[in-house]
This record gives structure tokens, C-alpha cells and sequence, in this order.
């Protein structure tokens, strides 16, 4: 049943969440707690210097942050995050995201996130906290 609940909760936020839509983010898995995601970066997402913008990176991340750790059934809001980029992302880059949680308490919980590009390299790491507030999601 939880598989399902996740899957349920993150179709649900998927519909109303239009900058996801934006980015055209695929779910490859969802779990409470861990999601894989996938995108392709296009031409509108690059920055002055001709690669991706940081915040296209920053934004796929913290799609798999909301995701993964609203897929408990809390509604959970991020408190905290950064990012530290590895590699320059590219025009026509595959990206995986890949969320796995470090912590959960009933108030709190805190993920890693990786981004990977079609060849396998590492190009970001992502670490985001959230809160879990009392509300339950009705799916």
C-alpha cells in the first residue's frame, strides 16, 4: 500500500505543479522516502554562458526532495537546501535525480540528491531538508 499512496500523492502533485510540468520530468521510481526522475535539458534552459542555468539543476532536485518526502502522505515543505555543481550541464543532457532520505523524524527529514547526465557523470549533489507538518494528503 505504501507504493501505491507515493505514486498516488506524487501524481496528484505533479497535476497542480507546473514548473515540473515546465521541465518535463519523467518518474522513473517513487517510494516514500527515495524517487528516481529523469529530463532532457532544451535550448530555453540555458544561462548567458551557453549551459544549463544552475536553476534548472536546483529546480530538478528539489522536484525529488517535494516527492520523495511528501510521499509518506505528510504534506512536507522544504527548510533548507543547497547545491554544489561537479560538472557543466549541456543542451540535449539526459539527467537522473536520484532522491534517497538520510533522516526521518516526526518533525523533520533530510535528503541527498544526485544528478547524473547520460554518461553516467555525477553533475550536481543536492542535500535538503524538510519539514513535515501534521497535514495529511488526501488522495
Amino acid at each position: 500500500m505504501s507504493k501505491e499512496l507515493a505514486n498516488k500523492i506524487v501524481n496528484k502533485m505533479m497535476a497542480e505543479d507546473k514548473f515540473s510540468q515546465w521541465l518535463c520530468i519523467e518518474t522513473v521510481l517513487i517510494e516514500q522516502g527515495h524517487c528516481i526522475l529523469k529530463m532532457k535539458v532544451r535550448d530555453e534552459m540555458v544561462n548567458g554562458f551557453g549551459i544549463a542555468h544552475g536553476g534548472i539543476a536546483f529546480s530538478f532536485a528539489d522536484s525529488a526532495l517535494a516527492f520523495a518526502s511528501n510521499a509518506y502522505g505528510r504534506l512536507s515543505v522544504a527548510l533548507e537546501c543547497s547545491i554544489s555543481f561537479a560538472v557543466a550541464v549541456n543542451v540535449n543532457d539526459e539527467l537522473t535525480c536520484e532522491a534517497r532520505e538520510l533522516s526521518l523524524t516526526n518533525k523533520t527529514g533530510t535528503y541527498h540528491i544526485e544528478i547524473s547526465n547520460q554518461k553516467k557523470e555525477k553533475v550536481a549533489f543536492f542535500k535538503g531538508t524538510v519539514y513535515r507538518t501534521s497535514k495529511e494528503w488526501e488522495v
